[in-house]
């Protein structure tokens, strides 16, 4: 007779709580409607593991509901987090840090910036290599403000072109 009784609240509590349970599990998981799912499945779980909590007079059972709810989502994002999952087919090569491929970027950057005409590629070596501000740049090159953002805009156009073209960016 218990085990009806139980099913009888459950089946209630299901058609109280289950729309608000899943729109709260939705949000928690940031739209995720799978995890979503898991949420309010282990919730409802919970929740038929523990019917007395559920079948008393004081409390609330949709405050019950959602605070397991929210503590069942913060355990998976903290597992999530504590073991992000890596599927790959090999174990991945160790990395070599020697600066080669900087140095091979750099080399190429630079071949490029060559390409570019004396007053692009003068605006981008002292905005972006030399950190100079606009303002300075401007002094320095004796333009105004406008004309280096504006060379700087050309400037970034015309590297990324070449860069392109010879497959170093897409």
């Amino acid at each position: 007779m218990k085990e009806f009784a139980e099913d009888g609240l459950m089946r209630a509590l299901h058609e109280e709580h289950a729309a608000a349970l899943w729109s709260y599990a939705l949000h928690l998981t940031s739209g995720d409607r799978v995890r979503a799912e898991d949420v309010v499945q282990e919730t409802l779980l919970r929740a038929w593991r523990n019917a007395k909590v559920l079948d008393q007079s004081e409390g609330s059972a949709r405050g019950w509901l959602f605070t397991v709810a929210r503590r069942i989502a913060i355990d998976d994002w903290r597992a999530a987090e504590a073991h992000p999952e890596v599927v790959t087919r090999e174990p991945p090569e160790t990395a070599v840090t020697d600066g080669t491929e900087r140095a091979v970027q750099g080399w190429l950057v630079a071949e490029a910036l060559g390409e570019l005409s004396p007053r692009h590629r003068d605006v981008l070596v002292l905005c972006y290599f030399q950190g100079y501000s606009v303002a300075d740049a401007a002094k320095r090159l004796g333009v105004a403000e406008g004309t280096i953002k504006s060379r700087t805009h050309y400037a970034l156009r015309a590297l990324r072109l070449i860069l392109e073209e010879r497959g170093v960016t897409r």
